[in-house]
């Protein structure tokens, strides 16, 4: 198939996936195993299996996420791929299996398969696929969580992917684009992106909440999940997630949440840092006191020891209809720093709105608009002018998205993401006097639940 077909392909799929969900669908059951349709889960009881798990308290989850996407303009090169990740995982409530109250036994494994868009087609900061990772069958999370009083304090205990609890936005977390989840900071600045997916840590989270409407968690955590260098490939150096490195620097981090109601609607506040007591290589300085830019530069970067960052999340909902309390319209914003001398990137913001039921009938819908700006830290900046090149800088994202779920067990959602100055103003590979232009991605993400 020629470039330009694949490119017409992908056009159209894109209009007639959101044709689909926006014309509205027969409204479904939530619960049921009888008709294939109504289940929960495409499997549905399998023949009383899951029943009999849950009454012995064992959950087993499988899901499917499959990411169809193209970058239509723009980047290095135009043209399409489609990769997916098939998560399983095993809940053991220990109440229920051997009598011991407030225990929570997880087990959970990943398998990615096909090819990633970001790294061959764009070369920009915000990955566009947010399950992007290398191919690999590989244990993801393995703990125990332990609650007391109540409920009021837990400690958990084990390998552990921390973007599942820290530095989350509620709803952010819709959009297809990677840093809708683990945002810019931690993905670009900490060794392997940190411990975040597909990547997990050995380490302990205490969570205490003091009152029904506040939280406190921290944690510390192996920074490193590959054990190697800043430079090494952390998925490559341990491809099976089996590897428990606690041989590097410790990832300390720690997060206040809160829940109010300021406007009568329901919003969550969160403020929180981490920092890494590792080490990071200076983005300017070799050790002989030369730029990397200097040919008589020893290539070798200064060593800082430690890094950290601040941030702030906010989840807000600003409307709710009086004659249908599922659509509300909800705003969202996370904001986080970092120093420049050890960082690539030393700013990210992403924010945008949601709303939930956008259309009657399709009461488990969302769209959403989001807005991400990832800025290049100075130091970096400095390096491109004593080589010769223009600065790198900002990069901004705009992604809209539209999630229909079509029956309980699958959903489709139709994605366009739009990049500017990818990669903060990065050489076109193909013609290196000029910059990679503005980039427009479009696909498809399809979840199905098992």
């Amino acid at each position: 198939m020629g470039k330009s077909n694949k490119v017409w392909m992908w056009r159209c799929l894109s209009a007639m996936a959101l044709g689909a969900a926006l014309g509205g669908a027969p409204a479904y059951a939530q619960s049921g195993n009888g008709n294939i349709w109504q289940r929960p889960e495409l499997l549905g009881d399998i023949g009383g299996l899951r029943t009999a798990l849950g009454n012995a308290g064992i959950t087993f989850g499988l899901n499917d996420s499959e990411n169809l996407l193209a970058n239509l303009s723009g980047g290095v090169k135009t043209g399409a791929t489609m990769q997916g990740v098939t998560t399983m995982s095993l809940d053991v409530d220990t109440a229920k299996a051997v009598g011991l109250p407030g225990g929570l036994f997880h087990i959970s494994a990943l398998q990615l398969h096909g090819q990633p868009l970001s790294a061959a087609y764009l070369d920009n900061l915000q990955a566009a696929n947010g399950n992007e990772g290398k191919n690999a069958t590989r244990l993801w999370e393995l703990w125990y969580d332990q609650s007391f009083a109540n409920g009021q304090f837990d400690i958990k205990i084990g390998q552990q992917s921390i973007d599942n609890e820290f530095i989350c936005s509620q709803y952010s977390a819709l959009f297809v684009n990677t840093m809708a989840g683990w945002p810019l900071v931690p993905s670009a600045d900490l060794y392997g992106g940190g411990p975040a997916y597909p990547l997990s840590s050995l380490g302990v989270r205490a969570q205490f909440k003091p009152s029904s409407n506040s939280a406190i968690l921290a944690g510390v955590f192996d920074d490193n999940p590959g054990g190697g260098s800043f430079y090494e490939d952390a998925q490559a150096l341990d491809a099976a997630g089996g590897k428990f490195n606690l041989n590097t620097g410790a990832l300390w981090i720690a997060e206040l949440q809160y829940s109010a109601k300021p406007f009568g609607l329901p919003g969550t506040y969160k403020l929180g840092g981490w920092y890494d007591s590792g080490h990071f290589p200076d983005q300017l300085y070799s050790t002989d006191g030369l730029t990397f830019a200097n040919p008589a530069s020893n290539g070798n970067p200064v060593m800082h020891r430690g890094n950290y960052s601040l941030y702030g999340v906010v989840d807000q909902t600003v409307w709710q209809s009086a004659s249908n309390s599922a659509r509300n319209v909800n705003v969202f914003g996370r904001v986080m720093g970092a120093p420049s001398d050890q960082n690539l990137v030393t700013f990210f913001f992403n924010g945008g709105v949601t709303m939930a039921a956008p259309f009657s009938g399709r009461n488990n819908d969302q769209v959403g608009l989001d807005f991400g700006i990832g800025k290049v830290s100075s130091r970096v900046a400095d390096l491109d002018r004593a080589s010769g090149v223009a600065p790198r800088g900002t990069e901004e994202l705009f992604e809209l998205t539209y999630q229909a779920q079509l029956v309980p067990w699958l959903v489709v959602q139709p994605d366009m993401q739009y990049i500017v100055n990818p990669g903060g103003g990065v050489q076109d590979p193909n013609n290196p006097t000029h910059n990679l232009r503005n980039e427009f991605v479009a696909g498809m993400r399809v979840i199905t639940t098992f």
